[in-house]
This record gives C-alpha cells, sequence and structure tokens, in this order.
C-alpha cells in the first residue's frame, strides 16, 4: 500500500504562545466552557488566576452508568442512517471541532475538558440493544455505530463494549455501519470479517490530516494517519466494505490535503469517500477559536473569516442540507473538488447495499424481509 509522504507541501505548524507549562499537551480542548443548562458554574478566567483548582486534575475518569435507551432515532436528513448508537458518552480523543461536545452538557458537565476527561459508560448498552431488536414493531434497517463519540476510544480497551454490541448485531443479522478514527477497531477484525460476507457491516475511517504535528493538536489522543490508512488496508482486505471520511475539512488547515488523502486512501483500499465542511456550533466556538489562537496565532484570523464566509457570516449554522457542507466560494471549490477526486481515485462505490433480509429475532423461526 502507499504511505503518507514524509514531507507535506503544505505543512502546517502550530505555534504555541503559552507560557511553559500551562498548554495542557494530549488535551484538544484547553478551558472549560459554561454549562448552558446549569444555572451556577465556575470557570477559570486567567491562567494567572490564584483559582488554580482547573489545572489540577487532568486525568480521564471513567463514570459507569446503566442506561433506559440506547438506540437513538435519526431526524437530520445530512446523515444516512434513521438510527444511531453510541456506548460512551464523551470521547478521550479530544477532537477539538467535534460537534458532540455539545451533547455532554446534559450530562451536567462541560463541552471542553470535561468532554475530554469524564467518560461516561454504558454498560448495559449490550442487553438495552437486545431488548430494542427484540420488539415486535422494529423493522430492520441499519444503525449507525456510533453517531457522535468514536466507538472505538481508549475505553473500548478495558470496557469492551462495541465488541458485545457487534454480537448482539451479529445474532440477530443486524445491519451496521460504524465510524471511527481508532485502529482499535482491527481488534474486532474476526467479527467484522464475518458480518461483511453478509452484507451486514460498513466502515468509514476518518483521516483529516496526513501532517502529524497537525493531527496531535487538532486531535491528540487519536492514531496516526499511517495506523488509520492501515486500518483501510486491513478491513478491505478481509471484505470489509471500507470507505474513508475526510470530516471536518478546515479551510487554511487541512483544506489543502484532500486530493493526497483520497489518494493514500485509495491506494490502501477504501471503495467510498464522504466529507463535511467544519461548522462550530455551541460551546465548540468558543472552545475551537481558543485552540485556534493558541496554536495557530499567524492565522488564526484567516482560518475563522473563511469559516464564516462559508456559513453565511457564522460559524454555526443548524440548517439542515447546508450545515455539514457549507456555502459560497470556498465551501463550493471544496465540494467540486471531492466530486473530482472521489471520480478520479475510484471512491464511489454507490451500487453497494446493506443486506437488511437477513435479520431474525434469536429463536424466531421465520426471518423479517
Amino acid at each position: 500500500m502507499a504511505t503518507p509522504p514524509k514531507r507535506n507541501p503544505h505543512k502546517v505548524t502550530p505555534q504555541k504562545k503559552e507560557p511553559s507549562g500551562q498548554y495542557k499537551s494530549g488535551r484538544g480542548a484547553q478551558i472549560n466552557t459554561a454549562n448552558r443548562f446549569l444555572k451556577n458554574s465556575t470557570e477559570k478566567m486567567q491562567v494567572e488566576a490564584i483559582d488554580d483548582w482547573q489545572d489540577a486534575d487532568v486525568a480521564t475518569e471513567y463514570q459507569e452508568q446503566r442506561v433506559k435507551s440506547m438506540v437513538n432515532k435519526v431526524d437530520s436528513p445530512d446523515l444516512p442512517m434513521a438510527y444511531s448508537m453510541n456506548p460512551y458518552a464523551g470521547c478521550e480523543h479530544g477532537c477539538i471541532y467535534c460537534y458532540a461536545r455539545n451533547v455532554h452538557e446534559y450530562w451536567g458537565y462541560s463541552a471542553g475538558l470535561d468532554f475530554e476527561r469524564k467518560i461516561i459508560v454504558k454498560t448495559n448498552a449490550p442487553e438495552v440493544l437486545r431488548k430494542f431488536l427484540m420488539q415486535p414493531r422494529y423493522e430492520p434497517t441499519p444503525i449507525m455505530l456510533s453517531g457522535n463519540t468514536d466507538c472505538y476510544q481508549p475505553a473500548e480497551k478495558k470496557y469492551r463494549l462495541t465488541r458485545k454490541l457487534l454480537e448482539v448485531c451479529e445474532s440477530f443479522h443486524q445491519p451496521v455501519g460504524i465510524i471511527t478514527k481508532n485502529s482499535r477497531i482491527l481488534m474486532d477484525q474476526d467479527i467484522l470479517e464475518r458480518m461483511a460476507k453478509k452484507g451486514l457491516v460498513s466502515v468509514l475511517v476518518t483521516l483529516t490530516s496526513l501532517n502529524e504535528d497537525l493531527r496531535r493538536v487538532m486531535e491528540p489522543r487519536t492514531t496516526t494517519a499511517a495506523q488509520r490508512l492501515k486500518v483501510i488496508e486491513s478491513l478491505s482486505q478481509s471484505g470489509v466494505h471500507t470507505g474513508v471520511m475526510m470530516g471536518p475539512v478546515i479551510p487554511g488547515l487541512n483544506d489543502s490535503e484532500m486530493h493526497s488523502i483520497m489518494k493514500e486512501a485509495a491506494a490502501a483500499g477504501a471503495k467510498f469517500s464522504a466529507y463535511t465542511f467544519i461548522r462550530l456550533n455551541g460551546a465548540v466556538k468558543l472552545l475551537f477559536h481558543d485552540w485556534l489562537q493558541k496554536n495557530f496565532p499567524d492565522r488564526a484570523g484567516k482560518v475563522w473569516h473563511l469559516i464564516e464566509s462559508s456559513h453565511g457570516g457564522t460559524v454555526s449554522d443548524s440548517r439542515w442540507g447546508v450545515r455539514m457542507r457549507g456555502e459560497g466560494q470556498i465551501a463550493d471549490l471544496i465540494h467540486q473538488q471531492f466530486k473530482k477526486y472521489s471520480t478520479h481515485f475510484g471512491l464511489q462505490d454507490d451500487r453497494w447495499q446493506f443486506n437488511t433480509g437477513l435479520f431474525q429475532r434469536p429463536g424466531s423461526q421465520i426471518r423479517l424481509f
């Protein structure tokens, strides 16, 4: 397979301007934003303040919870599947742009550092999923794993909830679409290969940059680009329908890498591709702006204005059909490039479909079609 070039002609190098010891290496967010659902909250306004409590605890904390529901109905027409399920809330990967950060406020936490270090573990997720699939009114349709946080984040090494969810799906012949940026998915290559033979699984591997300097600060606790390409190669060789997700594309930071990413992914065996354009809703707007100023002070204003120009003068956009693609000259150019490169590199596998005809509840004598 092809490997990422050692030197990126569009190299973007972070320039941290924080005082020595203040920048939290290994974390995307550098602050905790206020929770919009809490009447009272505390936050650190400046690093010189005496209330230095926020820096004291940056270790990851797993909080085990039993949940009543597991499968969520997806109402957005921008997403391809009708349902999604997430075994974890919060994500240690720490991707600074992640829209799921805002969801962490529903759990009573901040979308900032709390999102990365206070991970909710839904310990009874497999049994709740099984109960959902056993409902007589449920009609088989692909379920997305995960719709918010990465189902193969570091917590999976300890809890193996994603593996258990896949085992439930396999027993029902329930189709699953997976999106991840972690090479930990290869721990489940055996079950994915079995499901792939029946048309029950498709995997999207997120790859946002081949530049390791950028990845380390933008997605601090994720696997390298080289490892993600190896995931695409390994899964593809196992017969798993595998594609590449470039999400999000950020003008002025990683937009110039689209050609290289799609070329490398295709060489590794990817069969299809997708992308999203960055949008910064809710607290993510404040977190990304703070991160941008601290890591790229030389281009922060330019990047910010490019994002604004692609969302009607704002960095946030909630309009269905537009919010994940953007609009305007920059967004249109990126979309045209995506279409051109996906055709050129053969990443338009539109004929593949999930097999929903095999769905069967364990113990049932009649398959549901």
